[in-house]
Order: C-alpha cells, then structure tokens, then sequence
C-alpha cells in the first residue's frame, strides 16, 4: 500500500489570479487572513495591482493563504496522510497541517519571516541545470566564495544565492561551461549566509508562541529527515532553515526509501511534482 504524502510549495509557484475561486469558497477564512496582514489579500493574489506579489514580504503570506486552503479543499474529500513536507515555505504548512501551531498562528510566522526576509537587500537567487551538487560545490569554492548553495531541488538543479553583482558575474561562468543558468523571481538570498543576521529575531519571535508536536510526520528542509517533538529542535529546524540549503532532494530520497509513495502537491503550480519526476528518472 502506497504512503500518501502531501507537499506544499515555496516561493517561485505564485502566479497573478491565483486562489480567485478558494477566496470565494472560504470566505471568511479569507477575511480572518487579511485582516492579520492588515491588506486585501484577494487583491494581492487576484488582481496585484500594485506589483507586489513578487516581493518576499507578499509572497510568503499569500502562498501560505493558497496552500493552506487547498489543503481545506483536500480535507473534503480526503482525511488519510502519512507524511508532509514542504519546500521552504512550504514547510510551514506542513507544519500547519500537522497541528505544530493553527492558521492564525502560522500567517504571523511567515509574516515575520517574511518581513525579515525581505530587509536584506541586493541580492538574490538562480537555478543551474546540468550538473550535480559536488560540482557547483567545488565551482563555487574555487571561483565564486561569497555565493552559497540554497537549494538541492534534484540530482542536476542546484539553486544558488548570493549578491547581485556576484551572480551576474557566475552567470556568465556557468553558461560558458554549458550549463542552463536561471534567474529567480525572488527579492533575496534565501537559504544562505546573507539571511543570518535575521536568524535571532525570528528565533525570538517564534518562542514567544504556543507550539504543540507534530500529529503526522513531518520532513524538514534542513535536516532531510523527519522533525523530533521536541519544542526547540522545532524551533531550530524553522529557524535554521533561512540560512541553510534545502535538502529537498534529500528529503524525497528519505522517503522513497521506505515504501511506494503517492506525492500530492496542494497549492499553486505543479512546481513539486515537476521536480519529484527528475528525482525518480
């Protein structure tokens, strides 16, 4: 019998016009969500009129709304799970879903973090395609010191993090070896180095709230293998994750080790379950 494991995405899968239908749905959970904000969220995801959606301080609530609820609509129909895990900020759904904290609680984590997030500036992220993570390691530590791995996404696309000016410069590097270089849609250098500083205030912000353990397990970005219950490595995998790679790849090959799994992906995009069929090639 299959595990059924529900993934939530990060940051990357938001689009203008997403969630128009699941705001009309759940209505008044979409109004408990912008009054928190203090914003139109429909606005935000719908329409964006503004242009803000994009930025991480926008982006990170609005995909946790979307998650969250396409995890309601799911509930409908389906109760058995067996694991969740999400990417980035997926991950706070997962934890969501796994009753670590409820939905009011975890929009003002990823309010936090994403405000955080978003006060450090000039920098950003891109993909590479074509090359293995002790490749890029070894580029990196030879040629491009002040760039970090973020994400290991699947045995060939390494996402990397760094400042602006640096990643142009490896742009060029990468694509004259022949690799497929991408840059992100993102407002920072997530998952690297240059989000340390706002490590402490999130940690702080975080211990000041009500956490219960994990009723389903749960996957963590950080470690690749599963969350403990124990309230503060709880709190170090949520904290550690902002400057420290996502081990997605690792993370799915946990899982795969241990018996047929059936991923769902719930929220926007199809970003995941692209990435779970290179895994399994």
């Amino acid at each position: 019998m299959s595990l059924q494991i529900i993934m939530f995405p990060g940051q990357g899968s938001q689009f203008k016009g997403m969630g128009e239908d699941l705001f009309k749905e759940f209505n008044k959970l979409t109004e408990l969500a912008s009054e928190i904000l203090g914003y139109d969220i429909v606005e935000l995801c719908v329409e964006d009129s503004k242009g803000l959606l994009n930025q991480t301080n926008y982006t990170q609530p609005a995909l946790f709304i979307i998650n969250y609820l396409t995890y309601q609509k799911f509930l409908q129909q389906n109760k058995k799970v067996d694991y969740f895990i999400g990417h980035s900020l997926g991950e706070f759904n997962a934890l969501n879903a796994a009753g670590v904290f409820d939905f009011e609680t975890g929009l003002k984590i990823v309010k936090k973090r994403g405000e955080l997030m978003f006060s450090i500036k000039d920098t950003s992220m891109a993909a590479l395609i074509g090359t293995n993570f002790k490749e890029i390691q070894e580029i990196l530590t030879t040629n491009f010191q002040d760039i970090d791995i973020a994400n290991i996404n699947t045995p060939s696309q390494i996402v990397i993090s760094g400042k602006l000016d640096s990643l142009e410069k490896a742009a060029d590097y990468f694509e004259d070896e022949g690799l497929v270089y991408i840059p992100l849609k993102v407002s920072g250098a997530f998952h690297s180095r240059y989000m340390s500083p706002i490590k402490l205030e999130f940690k702080e912000y975080i211990e000041t709230l009500e956490l219960k353990h994990c009723n389903t397990p749960v996957i963590s970005n950080y470690s690749g293998v599963l969350y403990s219950d124990e309230k503060q490595a709880i709190i170090n995998n949520m904290v550690n994750q902002i400057d420290n790679p996502i081990k997605w790849l690792q993370s799915i090959e946990y899982l795969l080790n241990k018996n047929n799994c059936d991923f769902i992906e719930l929220g926007a995009g199809e970003v995941l379950s692209n990435l779970i069929k290179k895994i399994r090639l």
